[in-house]
């Protein structure tokens, strides 16, 4: 092998004026030859003196960048042979094995010589039979080092074939924004309110008094004080009956929900979900392999029909406190029924009670979990809305037969660590932090709450009502039928104000009523009426009838 074809195709593309170091460039170039098949197995390279007269460069630089590359497999080292390109490539061993059955005699006598290349060093050496065949034919060539190889490569991977069908569906239907803070972002709350001198207190303190034990995986349910302070607060706020053994700490409702679904149903299994519902829910169930049933909702919350009832699923996913996104309180009657009828048809009840805690104008609602006498509620909550979302801490209550079995579950599948962070929480929530800067914020949102929809209706009268405004962290808009709510959110976006289309939440987004989901927690109180105005622009701009 001629060093010079080598030492030409470096030359041209070393930049001795990036600022970054030769060696580095070096060794990326060389790297980039060898994986790309540029520099085919079993070629020769020059020596380090060699390569380093021919790019101008110091000797110690090669040699470094050569050690590096033998240390990571990329060449192999003889003394007194030399330095080769390693034998890794799959498609030079499949074509050795091609030419012993004379499926590849062909390409052994051919330009590249790779099967007698192989076959006459087998022998003397893999790296003198390869040079030989593949380095005389290929790298003596000026355009070797450019010319693609088409007998070899495969054709690029695309995107679209790489991901699998749940993969491609998740894909398709996911709702995740990239904007994650700021007017009217929905479901995020004011962090800055957050009480941080008292965080930071404990964080320093279990930092001085640092317990190893801390720093390790997580046991099965999470951290005891952190699962006790929970039953205590769970009891008296939500009604929610359950022990400490019960309580099974995790990352957030979307794990909460994704560990339910694991333990609970098979691929395959039917699962009821309200029609509209959040989104991230959805995306769980949609990795699953569940038969997903949406089931309309109206005034008292899911509302199943006569052929749906007629078809009991294996789980049901709600959110009876507050529906999202819609924000209609399940009534009495429709708990019941629906506790009854699972009861009847050995279903599970999924109850997921996001944002109970900020309810103007009258106490949280009890849990749906704290009128089932049959076991059949598991009961899902998180910290991410009342203190804050990066805190990445939620929870599952579960009936006391699964919690050994959910407990061993979550420890298997997630190895959960974060203890530290438990064991501040809990400290955090028996002190009586938590739920004095749960009534703090539920002021603080009822205020922006009313400011948003004093700004609406000054703005639309009630020609655009609100609804869903009773609790939560958002209120949705609803915007003339036959609106195009995408195009809404999107000319909002335009303005640096982000709302979500209602229709998006639905199964059928073409068929969905249109509106728009603001929300005002994370927004000061002052800015509230001018992005309103902003937002209000887009929506003018967009349909001809506010123009």
């Amino acid at each position: 092998m001629r060093a010079s074809v080598l030492s030409d195709w470096l030359a041209q593309r070393l930049d001795r004026g990036n600022g970054q170091p030769i060696y580095r460039q070096l060794h990326r170039l060389l790297q980039q030859a060898i994986l790309s098949r540029e520099l085919p197995a079993g070629s020769k390279v020059p020596s380090s003196r060699l390569l380093a007269q021919e790019l101008g460069i110091g000797r110690n630089t090669v040699t470094q960048v050569y050690e590096q590359l033998v240390l990571e497999g990329y060449v192999s080292s003889a003394t007194g042979r030399g330095t080769f390109v390693a034998d890794s490539a799959p498609d030079e061993i499949v074509g050795a094995l091609e030419g012993e059955f004379g499926v590849g005699a062909g390409v052994g006598s051919g330009s590249s010589g790779i099967g007698a290349g192989i076959d006459s060093g087998i022998d003397s050496g893999i790296g003198a039979g390869i040079g030989s065949g593949i380095g005389a034919a290929t790298l003596d060539r000026p355009d070797a080092l450019n010319a693609p190889d088409s007998r070899r490569d495969p054709p690029p991977l695309q995107a679209a074939r790489a991901l699998s069908t749940r993969g491609a569906r998740l894909i398709a239907g996911a709702g995740v924004s990239k904007r994650q803070w700021g007017a009217f972002m929905p479901g995020v709350p004011d962090v800055t309110k957050f009480p941080a001198r008292v965080w930071s207190r404990l964080h320093n303190k279990y930092w001085r008094r640092l317990r190893p034990d801390l720093l390790t995986y997580a046991p099965g349910g999470g951290l005891a004080s952190l699962r006790h302070a929970l039953a205590d607060y769970l009891r008296t706020s939500r009604s929610v009956r359950c022990t400490p053994e019960q309580i099974i700490i995790t990352t957030g409702i979307h794990q909460s929900v994704d560990l339910a679904v694991r333990l609970l149903s098979d691929p395959g299994d039917l699962i009821w979900t309200e029609d509209p519902c959040y989104w991230g829910v959805r995306s769980v169930l949609h990795v699953s392999d569940l038969q997903s049933r949406p089931i309309a909702v109206d005034d008292e919350g899911i509302n199943p029909s006569a052929d749906d009832l007629a078809h009991p699923p294996k789980l049901m996913l709600v959110t009876p406190s507050h529906q999202y996104p819609l924000g209609m309180v399940m009534s009495l009657a429709r708990r019941r029924m629906l506790l009854e009828y699972a009861r009847q048809n050995q279903c599970w009840i999924i109850e997921d009670d996001y944002d109970s805690e900020f309810r103007y104008g009258s106490r949280p609602l009890a849990s749906l979990q704290g009128l089932d006498t049959s076991g059949q509620v598991i009961y899902v909550g998180s910290f991410g809305k009342t203190l804050f979302p990066g805190l990445r801490i939620g929870y599952l209550v579960v009936p006391e037969a699964l919690a050994e079995s959910f407990a061993t579950a979550s420890a298997e599948l997630y190895r959960e660590g974060q203890l530290l962070q438990q064991a501040m929480l809990a400290e955090f929530i028996a002190e009586g932090h938590f739920t004095s800067h749960i009534r703090k914020m539920r002021t603080l949102y009822g205020q922006r709450r009313q400011t948003l929809l004093d700004a609406a209706a000054h703005r639309y009268g009630d020609v655009l009502p609100a609804v869903g405004g009773d609790a939560g962290l958002h209120l949705v808009m609803q915007l003339p039928e036959g609106s195009d709510d995408r195009r809404v959110a999107t000319a909002a976006l335009e303005r640096n104000i982000v709302v979500r289309p209602l229709s998006g939440y639905y199964a059928q987004p073409s068929l969905a009523p249109s509106g728009l989901l603001i929300g005002y927690a994370c927004v000061p109180d002052e800015e509230i009426a001018p992005a309103f105005n902003t937002l209000a622009d887009a929506i003018d701009a967009t349909l001809p009838q506010f123009a």
